[in-house]
């Protein structure tokens, strides 16, 4: 039995529903829920993570070492998902990723959902 709350920022190991024959299960996903949420609910938020996709306007790359993932990964933003704390499964796998790559995921998030916003100015490495 889990000993903790899943926190924002954090990978898990989940279950997603609906894909039962999908031989990945479970999968990484990003928890993008606020904490108070992830307390006071039974479910969390969460956006799967793939070990590998194309990039795009809906998707965040995840390089290995960031929140305790091993290698490179994509985080896919427009499959936006409510996880019943009985679908994780393990986590979190490291420490939060940083703010910076949160709000890269909350962008895309909005793009996937069509809202129109302008895009991201160039920033310098982080």
């Amino acid at each position: 039995m889990r000993q903790q709350r899943p926190r924002r920022g954090e990978i898990w190991w989940v279950h997603t529903p609906g894909q039962p024959y999908d031989p990945h299960q479970p999968r990484l996903g990003l928890v993008i829920s606020e904490d108070v949420r992830n307390e006071l609910a039974d479910d969390v938020i969460v956006v799967p993570i793939f070990s590998s996709g194309a990039l795009g306007p809906t998707r965040v790359a995840l390089r290995a070492g960031v929140g305790g993932v091993d290698h490179d990964s994509v985080i896919f933003c427009e499959e936006i998902t409510t996880l019943h704390e009985d679908y994780l499964e393990e986590g979190p796998l490291g420490p939060r990723v940083a703010d910076a790559l949160l709000d890269q995921v909350v962008h895309a998030m909005r793009r996937a959902i069509g809202e129109v916003i302008p895009p991201r100015p160039a920033r310098g490495r982080d």
